[in-house]
This record gives structure tokens, sequence and C-alpha cells, in this order.
């Protein structure tokens, strides 16, 4: 199977799936694209014109990121997902969930003072506190193995651990849970891995450009 993500470099709707696919060793293709200017060929593959795309066998093309994910690990047999119907949907839940996080970290790092900052903080630790609630002793997500819910917070931890000079938005204290998830997860090979190796660079770059109050401090 010719598997073919396509997207840009800083996307973290993306990198769930890399993270997947590294996990479990299954061979695939990336293609960076400049998301601001894409080529004709993307915008005749993507039916919303939004990444990431995934092309299958250089044919089908399955979009939407999450689906993406599923279908990865459907097709590769991964077991990244639970067998209980329930505990499924959960999952499925809280992945979308946490898709909601990146816009309000795009907004966060956009405040131009430290009021409009702390508005955007306090939406931000509110939805924390309740992952925060649910989160178990595990090392990841509801259990010791990795899951597709553990690929989609990976992707947050990753930007909110580089941002942790200028805010340190996931507290040790307030946080114990989700400081433990987020050092394990970013430990890992399949997670460190899943971004090219100057995403740091780029994304604190990004941050500066935003000429935001949070970049004043990074």
């Amino acid at each position: 199977m010719d598997l073919e993500l396509i997207s840009f470099k800083l996307c973290p709707f993306m990198q769930p799936s890399v993270i997947t696919l590294l996990q479990n060793k299954v061979e695939h293709r990336i293609t960076y694209i400049d998301i601001n200017d894409p080529p004709h060929w993307f915008d005749e593959l993507s039916p919303t014109g939004e990444v990431p795309i995934l092309r299958v066998n250089n044919d089908q093309v399955i979009f939407e990121s999450s689906v993406i994910n599923e279908y990865i690990n459907e097709a590769n047999n991964c077991g990244m997902m639970p067998d209980d119907p329930m505990q499924r949907a959960l999952h499925r839940s809280w992945i979308q969930y946490c898709g909601s996080f990146f816009g309000d970290l795009f907004n966060l790092i956009g405040g131009k003072d430290e009021a409009a900052v702390e508005d955007i903080e306090y939406d931000i630790l509110e939805k924390l506190d309740r992952v925060e609630a649910l989160k178990s002793d595990a090392s990841c997500f509801s259990s010791e193995e990795l899951s597709l819910t553990d690929t989609a917070f990976a992707a947050l931890f990753m930007r909110l651990d580089l941002l942790k000079a200028g805010r340190d938005i996931l507290d040790n204290h307030r946080y114990p849970k989700l400081s433990a998830w987020s050092q394990h997860l970013l430990s890992l090979d399949s997670v460190k891995n899943s971004v090219v190796p100057e995403f740091p660079q780029m994304y604190l770059g990004m941050v500066n450009m935003r000429e935001g109050y949070i970049s004043q401090n990074l």
C-alpha cells in the first residue's frame, strides 16, 4: 500500500498520523506544501482545500485528520483504539476535544498584551482542567499502550513545551497528571521524529512573526 501524507511542516493535525505511522513502522511518504500558496494539484485533490490529506495508492484521497488517523490504524491493524464501542467513542470525543486547543493557541500567541493573553489562557486552562480530572495514572491516555488519543495530545504537548519560556501553561502543580503524560509522550522516538528537525525553530519563528505579548519572553 502506497501512503502519501500531504500537509505543511507546522501542521498540528498531520502530526498524529505521522506518530501512528512511525510507532507501527508503516511505510509512507510525506509531501510538504506551502499552505499559503498551494500547488494546483493540491486544490484538485483536497475537497475542502484544507490539510492534511492522505493519498492512498495514488488514486484514493482521504481527508479530515481524525479520519486519516483511524484509517491508518485500521488498515494496518495497529490496534491503537479500544475494542469496546463505548470506549472507542470516548476516545474519539477526546480527540475532537484536543483539536479545539490549536485555535486557542493560535489566538494566544497573537495576544497583544497581558490582559488579552490572560483571557485566552483562562479558556485553555479550563479545558485542561477537564482533561486533568479524567486522566488516569497510566503513562498514556487510558492505559500503558499508545492510542490515537495520545497521538493527538502529543502534538498539543509539543507546542505547549516550546511555549514554556513565554507562558508555562502546563504547570506541574496544577496539572501533575497531564505533565507526567506530556513528558512520557515527548520522550518517545515516534513523537520526536514526527516533525521535521527544524520544527522548534520554525514554530518559534512563527510565534515571533505574530509579534504577540508572549514572543517578548521567548
